[in-house]
């Protein structure tokens, strides 16, 4: 999507710099319903058959972008209906966080199986001889598929020598891996709850942006305007998604702008996920649990916690590096509102949990950070600043791409106990978190250190980014070796007693 999507992302970051310019003017929010407009101007359809229908859409995505929820097609709502509720200087949310604007979607056919042009009849038809109920059948230009007889097993597809037959599927469906993508009674999207982990991965791949989470950023510059002590926390994927000529310190003079006191890295409170993780896969895995899973990916955390809750005492107690390094701001200042800036929209239900909302009081991402900028006016590349970002070691700065928490995570267990054998496996997309708890549950992973993670290739993927995966990891990787500390156990930011509990276990 972030290189081939490119007018829903126009589209997303215009509606996202409009509230936020909004917010930072301070407009009467019942001018919501004039924006629409503003962002389509005209009368003549750009992207889809109508003007009106577009507007409508627009429309959508602004309340959704308010944090309101988005108006039933059913009932007549005007679109600044709830707007009271909304304008305030603190996190108002409302479930559900992933929404299907019903206006924008197609309602995509599910999953079937289609012959192309590319039939060419030939005599052996092992279609129809695979074909376990006699669903493929000859026609007279090539073979058909009768939809009602099919039970989308694959097999005609697999063994047509042509490549003729072709695998169709919705693709908000296909790109979920907890199988939330439901049909309402019209056959547009709709979401299962009891299912859905806040992934954002259907979000992404909707090529008719006909899915989007809510917001907080009218709330959150509100509180930047009449609130100190408004500090930011960025997450480890910042690297490369403001532009090649964006450096680091760049970027956090950019966050202070918009009226932060300070900003830290997340991968600081990644350091001391690590060590925390590693203490405790020593001391229970697998004496008292057969294998630990990683506890940084809300949404890997959620599904299994969903699917396999008798698995969910297997995730490690430690909390995310989110949560870390809101609690070591707040030791230094304990007024300290804190807001997290990362790729992921699942850390927006993190952040309400009764043991992390006094922490982390509000979650924006990358994209969204991005329409603060804009409305703003704030070019990071013309910002003169010498600084360097020295919060974190290399290993917690991995922690963006797969397999940087279970690297981190086992060399710093190595360090404390060299003498353990410890066994990793790691996995991303939600499809291979799923596999992955079927061989575990199954009693095959005893001893092992297990990494979820929700998006494909880890953070630098997830439905909140801007830039490639391919440039973000390079940036990732180079800003990571870059650090001056190379292991968390090397941090002296840390609490001394954290560090010294590893290094006596380690003499």
């Amino acid at each position: 999507m972030k290189e081939s999507y490119v007018d829903l992302i126009n589209i997303r970051r215009q509606v996202f710099a409009r509230i936020a310019k909004m917010a930072y003017e301070g407009t009467d929010l019942s001018e919501l319903g004039k924006t629409c407009y503003e962002i389509l101007p005209g009368e003549v359809a750009t992207y889809r058959d109508s003007i009106f229908r577009e507007r409508a859409i627009i429309d959508e995505r602004l309340r959704l972008t308010l944090g309101l929820n988005a108006r039933k097609p059913t009932e007549y709502h005007r679109v600044t209906d709830g707007i009271n509720e909304v304008d305030v200087d603190e996190t108002r949310f409302v479930e559900p966080l992933v929404n299907v604007i019903t206006s924008a979607c197609e309602a995509c056919p599910t999953k079937a199986y289609y012959v192309t042009d590319n039939c060419r009849k030939c005599l052996a038809h092992p279609c129809t001889n695979v074909c376990p109920t006699n669903a493929v059948s000859i026609g007279k230009n090539r073979a058909i598929i009768d939809q009602d007889k099919c039970i989308k097993c694959g097999r005609c597809k697999e063994t047509c020598p042509y490549s003729a037959i072709v695998k169709y599927e919705r693709p908000c469906a296909a790109a979920c891996g907890v199988n939330a993508i439901e049909s309402d009674y019209l056959g547009r999207a709709q979401i299962n709850r009891d299912r859905c982990v806040s992934c954002g991965s259907c979000i992404i791949q909707c090529p008719y942006g006909a899915i989007s989470d809510k917001s907080q950023i009218y709330q959150l510059i509100k509180a930047l305007k009449s609130n100190n002590h408004m500090y930011a926390i960025i997450a480890p994927s910042f690297l490369g998604q403001f532009g090649p000529l964006a450096t680091p310190a760049q970027i956090f003079e950019g966050i202070k702008q918009l009226g932060f006191e300070d900003v830290v890295e997340v991968s600081l409170g990644a350091d001391i996920t690590t060590i925390r993780e590693a203490n405790e896969f020593l001391e229970k895995v697998p004496n008292e649990i057969p294998y630990m899973g990683t506890s940084c990916c809300n949404s890997w955390a959620l599904m299994v916690e969903k699917l396999f809750p008798d698995q969910y005492e297997y995730i490690s107690d430690s909390s995310s590096p989110m949560v870390y390094t809101a609690k070591y701001i707040k030791e230094k200042d304990p007024d300290a509102r804190i807001t997290f800036i990362g790729p992921c929209i699942s850390k927006k239900l993190e952040a309400l949990r009764e043991e992390v909302k006094d922490y982390v009081h509000f979650v924006i991402t990358f994209e969204e950070l991005m329409g603060m900028f804009v409305a703003k006016g704030i070019e990071l590349s013309e910002i003169e600043v010498s600084d360097e970002i020295k919060d974190a070691s290399a290993l917690g700065r991995g922690y963006a791409i797969a397999g940087g928490v279970a690297e981190a995570v086992k060399n710093t267990a190595l360090k404390i106990d060299p003498s353990r054998e410890i066994n990793v496996e790691g996995v991303s997309t939600l499809h291979e978190c799923v596999k992955l708890m079927k061989v575990a549950k199954a009693g095959k992973k005893k001893g092992y250190l297990l990494e979820g993670m929700a998006c494909p290739g880890g953070c630098v993927a997830g439905p909140g980014t801007i830039a490639s995966y391919n440039r973000v990891k390079k940036a990732v990787t180079e800003f990571k070796n870059k650090a001056a500390i190379k292991s968390p156990l090397d941090n002296e930011i840390i609490d001394e007693r954290l560090r010294n509990k590893s290094e006596k276990k380690e003499n």
